[in-house]
């Protein structure tokens, strides 16, 4: 006995899996707009990994450059100093995984979300990767370890947060469909719609 129904959903109340040029104007103009969103988060991921690889002089001075020798977590995760994971970030810093995986991560997830592909992927590990950041920088602290304010302007909902809903509502939405190979990408991973 099958569980699938013997007559198809009518198309009218079908759900595209991805948008069609027959679309309202509006839904244009959303798709455009998540699209710049999308390659703008794209390029907030890959210019700090391009500073720290390079030691463009903005975050990272070119004696600190990952390709001179320098540590693109040590800075960050030396520096904790509010929070329960304070520690565990302390014995992450500069170690030879940390830096590549975290360097692994802003490259991926900035190629990812500049061409419209893999932003599931994408959406999960950037999700991952800013809420440890978040830890990091643990907003709920009202001081530092050594009783400085930490000058939190929210508690909970800080700037990292914020980008991980960005890249979730893009995976959502079929972002790169638009100005993207979302659609090209789709058809090629096929029915394993997580590589999506």
């Amino acid at each position: 006995m099958s569980l699938k129904p013997e007559h198809d959903e009518p198309a009218a109340t079908r759900v595209p899996a991805h948008r069609t040029e027959t679309d309202p104007p509006w839904t244009s103009y959303g798709a455009r707009s998540l699209a710049v969103l999308r390659i703008a988060a794209g390029l907030l991921f890959l210019w700090p990994f391009a500073d720290k690889l390079f030691g463009l002089g903005y975050a990272t001075p070119a004696a600190g450059a990952w390709l001179h020798g320098g540590s693109p977590t040590n800075g960050f995760l030396s520096k904790v100093d509010a929070g329960p994971f304070a520690s565990m970030f302390h014995a992450w810093a500069g170690t030879w995984w940390a830096d590549w995986l975290f360097m692994l991560s802003l490259l991926g997830i900035g190629l990812a979300l500049v061409a419209g592909a893999g932003l599931r992927i994408a959406a999960v590990s950037g999700t991952a990767l800013l809420v440890l950041m978040w830890a990091a920088e643990w907003p709920l602290a009202r001081t530092t370890g050594a009783g400085a304010p930490t000058h939190s302007t929210n508690p909970i909902l800080d700037y990292h947060l914020l980008y991980a809903l960005v890249l979730i509502a893009l995976a959502a939405t079929c972002a790169g469909d638009t100005w993207g190979i979302g659609r090209r990408w789709a058809a090629f991973v096929g029915d394993r719609t997580w590589l999506r």
